[in-house]
């Protein structure tokens, strides 16, 4: 059904990363949950009424709340799209995160007055009625609920997006508490056992952590997250593609939102070609990478010596000392600096968060092996933190 909306809707379908493309997918799909929300919401009322089930009238509530949830979605989508201004000069595309964190606080408020609920339901336990009909109800929302996690989840990667994300796995609590709610109805009618209101307990727990699952991966991005190995494996592949650049450093990504993205490294060239044509080469790797990654790009040109033996000498050195500390450590913008009595050999070195040794131990251990097998060379060393 999606599908369907999406070729009638959505010019472009499968751009997507292009941010209108974006802001339509979100805002169909949450549309179309609003509706789905609504119609199980009205079901399960109607089921809940029927069978004096606690549980049951928490999961129709529950989805009541989703549908208020994908209401924020929409509004989220559609502000996020919004395009820079003299305010906000890097676009909106966090408030998608927002909408995100919204909804996922929505879920957690709704898990806590659903606790409550059903604590007041195990200690003034009622009679349940459960019927085929009621029991029909609940596994056809499963199976409602399942597409729905189904659409969500598929078109969450295509785009991206961490709220669309948290509506899938919201979706996917919302069966399992359902299963629950069906088996405390069957249950409750061959037992005085508060059973109902012990699911509805399980139901509400459930909610509960998924509301936290959800906090958590919409705060994630706006707190800010180092980007993904393969990315920038593939950052570094297609600049490596420009024949002057032979090697990159210090990339940073600065993510402001879906489709609103900075990257910024230090393109390592050689230092005896011509400066003006190594400029223009830098320009056309910026704007290659830009339309490549649909981002803004920023080279700073780093020239390095290319023909000195006793230079790609210590750069050997460098690689395996480092690597007999910690396989992961790596070094950049390696340099020398002759002089009458030492020759000073300054370059940074990449320590991992969780490396054996500190940044102190980490010098002082290079310095001496890099001593050991270089007597007249003075180690002047700059640490960095990895980027991923």
């Amino acid at each position: 059904m999606i599908s369907l909306f999406a070729r009638i809707f959505i010019k472009n379908r499968k751009d997507y990363m292009d941010t209108k493309v974006r802001e339509q997918y979100g805002i169909l799909c949450s549309a179309f949950g609003i509706f789905l929300n609504v119609m199980l919401f009205a079901a399960k009322l109607s089921g809940a009424l029927l069978t004096n089930s606690v549980a049951f009238l928490a999961d129709a509530f529950n989805n009541l709340s989703d549908a208020a949830s994908s209401l924020v979605s929409v509004i989220g989508f559609k502000l996020s799209g919004k395009k820079p201004d003299a305010d906000h000069p890097f676009g909106h595309g966090r408030l998608e995160y927002i909408s995100g964190l919204i909804v996922s606080f929505l879920i957690l408020l709704m898990g806590i007055e659903l606790f409550k609920s059903s604590v007041r339901a195990i200690v003034h336990p009622e009679k349940v009625e459960g019927s085929i009909f009621s029991v029909s109800i609940m596994v056809a929302a499963i199976l409602v609920k399942l597409y729905m996690y189904l659409y969500n989840h598929g078109i969450a990667k295509k785009i991206k997006s961490a709220a669309m994300e948290a509506v899938a796995k919201d979706s996917f609590g919302d069966m399992i508490s359902t299963s629950v709610v069906i088996l405390s109805v069957v249950a409750g009618r061959f037992t005085d056992f508060p059973v109902d209101g012990i699911g509805g307990l399980i139901v509400a727990i459930l909610i509960f952590k998924g509301g936290i699952e959800s906090c958590k991966e919409t705060i994630d991005p706006l707190l800010g997250l180092p980007p993904e190995k393969e990315f920038v494996d593939e950052i570094e592949k297609e600049t490596l593609k420009f024949e002057a650049i032979v090697g990159i450093h210090d990339l940073v990504v600065h993510d402001y939102g879906p489709g609103r993205m900075m990257i910024s490294l230090h393109a390592e060239v050689p230092g005896d070609k011509d400066i003006f044509a190594l400029h223009e080469i830098i320009d056309c790797a910026e704007l290659e990478l830009s339309k490549k990654f649909n981002c803004s790009v920023v080279m700073h040109m780093d020239p390095i010596d290319v023909k000195n033996p006793r230079l790609h000498e210590l750069k050997e050195i460098v690689r395996e000392e480092s690597h007999k500390i910690d396989q992961r450590c790596s070094a950049h913008d390696i340099r020398i600096v002759p002089g009458e009595k030492q020759t000073n050999l300054i370059f940074d070195i990449v320590r991992p968060r969780d490396c054996c040794c500190s940044e102190d131990e980490l010098c002082e251990k290079l310095r001496a092996a890099i001593k050991e097998r270089a007597s007249d060379v003075n180690c002047v060393i700059t640490v960095d933190v990895p980027f991923i």
